[in-house]
């Protein structure tokens, strides 16, 4: 289904043919490897580059530009996959089959995109900088307003000390209070033409169209070939780890941070995916209908994995005094998987769970873009058809191995509690 365009030896233009619905959704992805030094510039960049370009020097003239292509919409941001720190920059149009009078919505959605890429200002504006810097510092600051999100935030920082994983997507508030505008600008005209770049493209279009403005806008650049960031997973630490952290809060946050010891190019990938969905993956799960249905021992109790760093991740919300009882049932319901009690209702809901969730893609440009770029960044480079078939091969034995090398590897507990 997706069709890759090589544009240059860093670039891909790439196609996620869509014709069910009105719109064409578009996103382009610089790759950055996660290093410390760059994490401030990577993250406060995107949202100097939406400020203006020599297509539109202001925010004001790109509402309207945005505005005159019916309402375009456009977001520009940071996200980290694994290893990888990525700059985004994503649109949505209506397709071009349905404008009005036949104008041609895509082309110049993906005209202001290179613009805002490639074709910055000679200098960033001083106003914009100082308030895109302050913002960011905001954001990072803002993290542990969502108790949730920062408990997890914080086991996987603990998890992945000494490793590049470490480094938080948003950046550091001292580095950003220290950047210039001269450095991040001097930053930026590097990176544009030394990094990997992935353009996506879903939806009804005329490709060679857009491949064609996409070559228009990087006319007269010289670009030195990079490699995209190689993803490596987390080992193991010599033993638990176990922190807790007292803030003025009222429900107990319990993260537990657990290394599987596999890749997504595994052949059992599959298998464990399966596997944390019988253990804590949806509704059907077992985290879900013990500790939090059966035991009412938690508010919300689920894991999650993130394939590219091998972490399996199990959040739950808690009564203080209930630390010890979830903590207790959250490892014996992984006991329970490795001995292999798991129900064919269990298994086959679990499938089912997954399989829906990949089927629902199909209505989700976004979510149709984001699935591919991250078998991009896993080199795994399947599409959803392929994934669905492998999900339907799991066997409960299959499971029971993925997750017989599950090992917790950190606990956090945010509690509000004096004692604690």
């Amino acid at each position: 289904m997706l069709k890759v365009i090589p544009i240059n030896d860093n670039i891909r233009l790439n196609y996620i043919p869509m014709d069910k619905l009105k719109t064409t959704s578009m996103g382009m992805y610089i790759h950055r490897k996660l290093k410390k030094e760059d994490a401030s510039k990577n993250a406060i960049l995107p949202h100097i580059l939406k400020r203006g370009c020599k297509l539109c020097s202001s925010s004001q003239e790109i509402a309207r530009y945005l505005e005159n292509l019916y309402g375009a919409k456009f977001s520009a941001g940071i996200g980290k996959r694994g290893d990888d720190h990525l700059l985004c920059f994503e649109f949505e149009t209506i397709s071009d089959k349905y404008a009005p009078r036949g104008e041609r919505l895509a082309a110049g959605v993906v005209k202001l995109m290179m613009s805002m890429v490639f074709g910055s200002l000679d200098e960033f504006d001083k106003d914009s900088f100082e308030q895109e810097r302050a913002n960011s510092i905001t954001k990072i600051e803002n993290i542990i307003n969502d108790k949730r999100i920062y408990a997890n935030y914080r086991c996987q920082e603990e998890m992945a000390r000494g490793d590049s994983f470490e480094i938080p997507r948003l950046g550091y508030v001292e580095d950003m209070k220290a950047l210039t505008r001269e450095e991040v600008y001097a930053y930026y005209k590097e990176i544009i033409v030394n990094s990997p770049i992935d353009i996506y493209v879903c939806g009804d279009a005329n490709i060679r169209e857009l491949e064609a403005e996409i070559r228009k806008g990087i006319e007269g650049f010289e670009f030195k070939k990079a490699e995209m960031p190689s993803c490596t997973i987390l080992r193991r630490n010599s033993q638990v780890k176990n922190i807790t952290e007292k803030l003025n809060v009222t429900q107990g946050k319990l993260s537990m941070g657990f290394l599987t010891d596999m890749k997504p190019t595994d052949e059992n990938y599959f298998a464990l995916l399966v596997a944390n969905a019988i253990f804590g993956g949806g509704a059907q799960s077992k985290l879900f209908n013990n500790v939090r249905e059966k035991l009412s021992l938690a508010y919300y109790a689920g894991s999650i994995l993130d394939k590219f760093k091998g972490i399996m991740m199990v959040n739950a919300g808690i009564e203080f005094d209930n630390f010890e009882k979830a903590y207790n049932e959250i490892m014996a319901q992984l006991d329970e998987m490795k001995k292999g009690n798991i129900t064919d209702l269990e298994l086959e809901a679990s499938k089912g769970f997954l399989i829906n969730s990949l089927t629902s893609y199909y209505d989700d440009q976004h979510s149709m873009i984001s699935f591919y770029l991250n078998e991009k960044i896993g080199q795994t480079f399947a599409d959803i058809d392929q994934c669905i078939e492998r999900i339907k091969l799991v066997t409960k034995a299959d499971a029971v191995d993925a997750m017989s090398d599950v090992k917790l590897d950190t606990v956090y507990f945010l509690t509000g509690r004096e004692e604690q």
